[in-house]
């Protein structure tokens, strides 16, 4: 098992990355796709899924705040277990 951990700018603590999942409305054209370079996807019955980890919380709003901006509808989110 890998797991990612990062130095979190707030008090020197140390904190393991998320995984999630986000279920965009469509399927995403590959020029949409690289604009998550940080993130895997993969398109499935009408939807394009995009998973990977998230460092913290300002990251998973970037995230969330870049598919607005590129008016792409979030069907859901989630976050994954631990494998």
């Amino acid at each position: 098992m890998v797991v990612q951990v990062v130095r979190t700018p707030f008090g020197g603590r140390w904190e393991t990355a998320m995984r999630y999942e986000i279920r965009v409305e469509g399927h995403m054209s590959e020029a949409l796709t690289e604009a998550f370079p940080e993130l895997g996807h993969v398109v499935m019955a009408g939807h394009t899924v995009l998973y990977g980890e998230v460092v913290d919380d300002a990251q998973l709003w970037g995230l969330l705040a870049r598919l607005q901006a590129l008016g792409l509808r979030v069907l859901e989110m989630r976050q994954l277990p631990e494998p």
